[in-house]
């Protein structure tokens, strides 16, 4: 770590499943670490190991330059961040504070015009790897705020996170969290949807379970075809329209025999239709005329 970074202390706010391993990897950070929590058991470790402690958000904002938050939800952050006792009491101008809460964007945006007032910054910075990531210092880190506070607060989430992005203004990280946690639930659901299938089909889903986690760290799963700058229709002559024709033509005739399958089964799959039928265009290639390749499946 630069010298630079031995100046400021850091403060972390909220040692739940999340925040616990978070913190955890600020323990050596040369300025210091102090924590905060409702729950007096959950400061027990973080002091035994050198950190302090504070009893309130206030408390702890009068020794801290960057702040970290994670907290429940949107009322937590509020109450934590501009609420009696908050940070807003005695955080001094300069002080960054750091959101990792998922949250809504607006809520973003309306807290860094609050801190605004007092000359502290707020950024939003929503984390994705999980607790397992969070232990191994592994997290994405997705900020939403200027590019000096990102400059800043780059060294320390380093200790928690390999991968940490600068998404835009306030509010751009949360964006970018939620767009992500899109595709996880939205798979989530797809998942039980084959489960089902499978069940039908007299299959083991545990084991499928096992070829779908082995495939995945192979081929890097959803995120292997995330790799253009656009979502616009591709033009003739680029790169990526041979290719995302192919993942089409694929994706289609196995949804096509997915499909086929759950009809025989009496196994409803609707997200299996939608991923059909919006799979071309979403790749930015027409989508195939299921008529069409139906009646070539029958000739």
């Amino acid at each position: 770590m630069s010298s630079a970074s031995a100046g400021f202390r850091i403060g972390f706010i909220g040692l739940g499943s999340m925040g616990a391993p978070m913190a955890k990897q600020l323990l050596e950070w040369p300025g210091g670490l102090t924590v905060c929590d409702t729950r007096a058991e959950a400061l027990v470790p973080f002091v035994d190991a050198g950190a302090e402690s504070a009893t309130s958000a206030a408390e702890l904002a009068e020794k801290c330059a960057v702040i970290s938050v994670t907290v429940v939800d949107d009322a937590q952050v509020r109450q934590v961040v501009t609420g009696p006792g908050g940070l807003l009491e005695t955080a001094v101008s300069g002080t960054i504070i750091a959101v990792h809460s998922t949250i809504s964007d607006s809520t973003a945006v309306d807290l860094a015009a609050r801190c605004a007032e007092h000359g502290v910054e707020l950024v939003d910075a929503p984390v994705s790897g999980g607790a397992p990531g969070a232990g191994r210092g592994a997290l994405a880190v997705m900020v939403g705020g200027s590019a000096a506070a990102f400059a800043r607060i780059r060294e320390p989430f380093g200790c928690f996170g390999d991968l940490i992005v600068h998404a835009g203004p306030v509010g751009a990280g949360t964006r970018m969290k939620l767009a992500r946690n899109l595709l996880h639930f939205v798979a989530f659901t797809a998942v039980t949807e084959a489960q089902r299938l499978a069940e039908a089909a007299g299959l083991d889903i545990t084991t499928l379970g096992k070829v779908v986690r082995h495939s995945d760290a192979v081929t890097g799963g959803p995120g292997a075809i995330m790799l253009r700058d656009r979502t616009r229709p591709i033009a003739d002559g680029d790169f990526w329209l041979p290719i995302m024709r192919h993942v089409r033509d694929l994706g289609d005739k196995d949804l096509s025999l997915a499909l086929d399958l759950g009809a025989r089964l009496g196994v409803d799959l609707p997200l299996a239709g939608l991923a059909r039928e919006h799979l071309g265009p979403g790749l930015g290639v027409p989508a195939n005329d299921p008529a069409a390749t139906d009646a070539e499946k029958e000739n």
